[in-house]
């Protein structure tokens, strides 16, 4: 079922725009013209989450709708593999954002999203991991709402999950983790005001999205606030895809290997005593590999 709230005078306003886009090319946002809508019915909207990047991992739904779409708007954390799912003749507009660059700003995400919907398109707005856990759905949905454009939300796999799971080692555990918390990390590193107290705990599990610039205070941060030098953290790379990578490190030893091993975005940070396995793993992986 699609939701949606009644029709606004905000939706009147962006009703009159009308993207012009070529089905051959990627557009962009500033392709827009002062046009009155020429198609009788409004279009919906679909919010996908594409998982942490292998396209084997994307949900059936999402996959039948991306192999069905006819305009696509995407993020930078939608793997190439998910990208090359989506037909020929699909109009495609990247709205990628990395750290100190946003290619276009989320209010005129909201805007294309309602304008294409207002062609009569039906409209994919592709996130990467879930699109309700750190990817801007509120604001996206609230603009939906208020220009009365119909929406559903399509869930994926989110990267703590994928990528765990592609590390070999659980998110929770009976003996060492009894709960498992999701930390965004994308603010500068004043910003992080968590309360780092109750995140220095070693019955649990950490994890930070986005916070690859901020590890140096992460890990300076929690060793204040009462955990080990020695405590366990895992990195990982692009997880879930074919260049994935892991580092298994400690609190006091992760800044020096993670620079070392030039580690990039998206990587993901996992702390706590569930990252010691991805060592034991590794070696199981790689005795199979020599027997195969």
């Amino acid at each position: 079922m699609f939701l949606s709230k009644p029709f606004s005078p905000f939706a009147q306003i962006l009703s009159r725009v009308v993207l012009l886009g070529r089905s051959d090319k990627t557009t962009s946002p500033a392709d827009t013209v002062d046009k009155k809508p020429i198609y009788p019915t409004k279009g919906r909207v679909h919010l996908i989450g594409c998982g942490p990047g292998a396209a084997d991992l994307l949900t059936v739904r999402a996959d039948q709708l991306i192999r069905n779409a006819q305009v696509v708007i995407y993020d930078r954390l939608v793997s190439k593999e998910i990208i090359d799912l989506i037909p020929a003749n699909a109009e495609r507009h990247y709205v990628g954002k990395s750290p100190g660059n946003h290619s276009v700003l989320q209010a005129k995400i909201g805007e294309l999203m309602v304008a294409e919907a207002y062609r009569g398109k039906n409209v994919l707005r592709l996130k990467g991991g879930d699109p309700a856990i750190f990817a801007r759905m509120a604001e996206e949905i609230d603009a939906l709402n208020s220009a009365g454009i119909n929406w559903q939300i399509v869930p994926g796999i989110t990267a703590a999950s994928g990528c765990a799971a592609a590390a070999g080692i659980p998110l929770t555990d009976r003996a060492s983790a009894h709960q498992v918390r999701f930390i965004t990390a994308t603010h500068h590193v004043d910003h992080l005001r968590h309360d780092w107290a109750s995140l220095a705990r070693r019955d649990q599990t950490l994890v930070f999205y986005m916070g690859l610039e901020a590890l140096p205070f992460i890990s300076a941060r929690l060793q204040k606030h009462g955990l080990p030098a020695d405590w366990p953290i895992l990195l990982i790379e692009n997880g879930t895809r074919d260049d994935q990578r892991n580092l298994l490190a400690t609190l006091d030893t992760v800044v020096e290997k993670t620079q070392q091993a030039r580690f990039k975005t998206p990587s993901l940070i996992i702390v706590g005593e569930v990252t010691r396995s991805a060592k034991q793993q590794a070696i199981a992986l790689a005795r199979a590999q020599e027997v195969a």
